[in-house]
This record gives structure tokens, C-alpha cells and sequence, in this order.
């Protein structure tokens, strides 16, 4: 039970990696709000969550909100406040993933990926951080990827994004340590999700290759860094990034 009587906000987590730091934060004894898109698929997916971690004996609540709007962000931040009384972890989670080389790339489909990526996790940080500044405490934790550092042919908009989220969650780091609220990022290297679905099967095949453990992560592979993050036993940790890979890269 490393997060008993603490709450979190994690957004984008109606299915995927967001779906399972929710489980295991729920299971470690924490209330628990998500955040799914507005669509009816992301609303059935986040109710069900929901009931899981009510099974569990924690409070779980379902909140609808486009990551990328102001408004929708704030919002969302309020209410899981009002619902769970405090706000103590904030995992900044959504996010989309498209391939195309970069000639290929519309200016609009850059502009959504960076949206999602990073207006997002610099909305909610926005909007939570008063709350945490107040209290003297809470954890932040963004999610990059191990794509920032090792680029990848044909996600030229995605890999920038994960790079601006590593630069961000450095500099938030230093203005918010001071205050009591610990700012770090989990890099996961190639995951068994949804994401991967439109990736070709001898482009993931390669990419399997390269890993020196020899398979994609799972899940479950996954979650413990959000947890250990979230927990006491990190409390000496600020602007880190710990990734999750296989030895896909050494940060």
C-alpha cells in the first residue's frame, strides 16, 4: 500500500498505459480520477476502469476532457479536487501517435500531436500546480519517451513532442522543488498498446529486434515506475527520467 490515503489525476487513461498506472495506483491504496477523450468508445472504456478500481475499495472517478483545451483542463483538475478532496499526483498521460515521414506530415496532423503531447501536459501542470503550491506537496509525473532521445524514422512530430515533454519536466522540476512538489517523467520504450496497432508487423518486428531483452514490453512491464514515482521512495528525486525499455537506450 505505498499510496494509501493519497489521490491522482491521470489523464488520457481509459485504456493503454494510463488504464494500467490507474490499476496499480488503485491497488497501492490510492483514489484514483482519469481523464478519456469525448467519445462514446473512451466513456465506456473509462466507466469500466472505474468500476475495477471501485472492486478495489478506492474512490474512482471518470472525468471527460479534451487535453488540449484550457477550459476542458481546468475543469477537469477542479473536479477531481472537489471529488477526492485533494490532489497529490497528477500523471500527465494522453497522448496520440501518427507515422508518416516528414514530407508527409500535414501541418495540422504536427500541430494536434504536439497539442495533445504537450499543450496538454503543460495545461494540467498549470492548473494543478496552485493546489500542490498550497499544500507544500504533491508529484508530478509526465510521460515521455525513450523516442526523445533515440529519434525514430517516420515519427518526426512525435519524438519532438517527447523531447519538448523531457525539457519541460527539467525546467518545471526546478521551479517546483523548492515548493514541495516533486516533477519527474517515465520514458517507456516500445509497448504492447493500442498505439502500435497501425505500426506495420516487419516494422515492429525490427523494432523487437533492437531490444536487447528481446520482446516489447507489456504493460505490466511499465507501470512500477509510475508507482515508485508516486511514492515516498522517490522523494529524493527531481527532473528525472527513468525509462522503462528493455535496453532499447541507456539514458
Amino acid at each position: 500500500m505505498q499510496l494509501e490515503n493519497k489521490t491522482a489525476l491521470i489523464t488520457g487513461a481509459n485504456r493503454g498505459i494510463g488504464a494500467g498506472v490507474a490499476l496499480a495506483f488503485a491497488a497501492e491504496g490510492a483514489d484514483v480520477a482519469i481523464t478519456h477523450p469525448p467519445d462514446d468508445a473512451a466513456n465506456k472504456e473509462a466507466t469500466a476502469l472505474c468500476l475495477d478500481m471501485e472492486a478495489m475499495g478506492r474512490q474512482a472517478v471518470a472525468i471527460e476532457a479534451d487535453a488540449t483545451n484550457a477550459i476542458a483542463a481546468e475543469t477537469a483538475i477542479a473536479k477531481a479536487i472537489h471529488t477526492l478532496g485533494h490532489l497529490d499526483i497528477l500523471v500527465n498521460n494522453a497522448g496520440i501517435a501518427h507515422a508518416a515521414p516528414v514530407e508527409d506530415i500535414e501541418p495540422e496532423m504536427w500541430d494536434q500531436v504536439f497539442a495533445v503531447h504537450v499543450r496538454g501536459t503543460f495545461l494540467a501542470c498549470k492548473y494543478a500546480l496552485p493546489h500542490m503550491y498550497e499544500r507544500g506537496s504533491g508529484r508530478i509525473i509526465n510521460t515521455a519517451s525513450q523516442l526523445a532521445y533515440l529519434g525514430a524514422a517516420g515519427f518526426a512530430h512525435y519524438t519532438a513532442a517527447k523531447g519538448a515533454i523531457v525539457t519541460f519536466t527539467r525546467t518545471l522540476a526546478l521551479e517546483a522543488a523548492p515548493k514541495g512538489v516533486g516533477v519527474n517523467a517515465v520514458a517507456p520504450g516500445a509497448t504492447k498498446t493500442a498505439m502500435l496497432d497501425d505500426v506495420p508487423d516487419d516494422i515492429l518486428e525490427g523494432i523487437r529486434q533492437s531490444i536487447p531483452l528481446g520482446r516489447l514490453a507489456e504493460i505490466d512491464d511499465i507501470v512500477p515506475s509510475y508507482v515508485f514515482l508516486a511514492s515516498d521512495a522517490a522523494k529524493h528525486y527531481a527532473g528525472q527520467v527513468i525509462s522503462p525499455n528493455g535496453g532499447d537506450m541507456f539514458l
